[in-house]
């Protein structure tokens, strides 16, 4: 029997949230087993893989999902209250990275290696690079008057599919770090492919999510 109109939006409605909340277990449970396997302290290397996990895996993801009207836990909240967490979310990430690629430079200078000469290296330093400038770009929403030419709605458009950019970018340098000899090493067989699904299922999630964003906005416009 085919479904009607008001069960297939209700089925999609369930889809969003079930998938939202297991973007939400990943974007946690990612950086937990990331603990585990570094042993954070045991080296200096070892905070390297926490911090971009934290960056890049649970904080940007939970600053974006906040935004989610099916499963912010900031739902009930007002629109300015989810940005002010929002853009704390995103500076703390921005500060785990920074502070992932200092002591991962660091380390390979300490160990005479050579620095950004893996496609891991260069894609991790052009996303933390990247999330600099998109941090310093969501100012100009805080305060939107330092661009008189420009509109607020055009602006918000501009800094959601900037932010997309920025969180494939994040995703992408956790998979090529994932194909690291360290952790090749220590994670093989099935369990290697399911921490690769890690960061595909929170990208799938947040496109979906922005790309709702920008259909909503262009049937309020009509």
């Amino acid at each position: 029997m085919a479904l009607t109109a008001e069960s297939e939006s209700r089925l999609y409605r369930s889809l969003r949230a079930a998938a939202g909340a297991a973007a939400h277990l990943v974007a946690l449970g990612f950086p937990t087993a990331v603990t585990v396997l570094a042993r954070p302290g045991s080296s200096l290397f070892s905070w390297h893989p926490l911090l971009m996990a934290l960056a890049f895996s649970f904080l940007m993801t939970e600053a974006l999902l906040i935004f989610s009207p099916e499963i912010s836990p900031l739902r009930s909240f007002s629109r300015k209250v989810k940005v002010r967490v929002h853009w704390a979310l995103q500076l703390l990430a921005l500060l785990c990275a920074l502070l992932g690629l200092g002591l991962i430079t660091y380390n390979k200078h300490l160990n005479g290696k050579a620095h950004f000469v893996t496609w891991h290296g260069l894609t991790g330093l052009l996303t933390v690079l990247y999330a600099g400038g998109q941090c310093a770009g969501g100012l100009l929403l805080l305060y939107p008057k330092l661009m008189k030419n420009w509109t607020l709605a055009k602006l918000k458009l501009y800094h959601a599919t900037s932010g997309l950019v920025g969180y494939l970018l994040g995703c992408t340098s956790l998979m090529l770090g994932m194909c690291s000899l360290w952790f090749t090493t220590s994670v093989t067989g099935v369990s290697w492919y399911l921490a690769m699904l890690c960061p595909l299922l929170t990208s799938l999630v947040i496109m979906n999510q922005v790309s709702n964003a920008y259909l909503y906005r262009k049937r309020s416009q009509h």
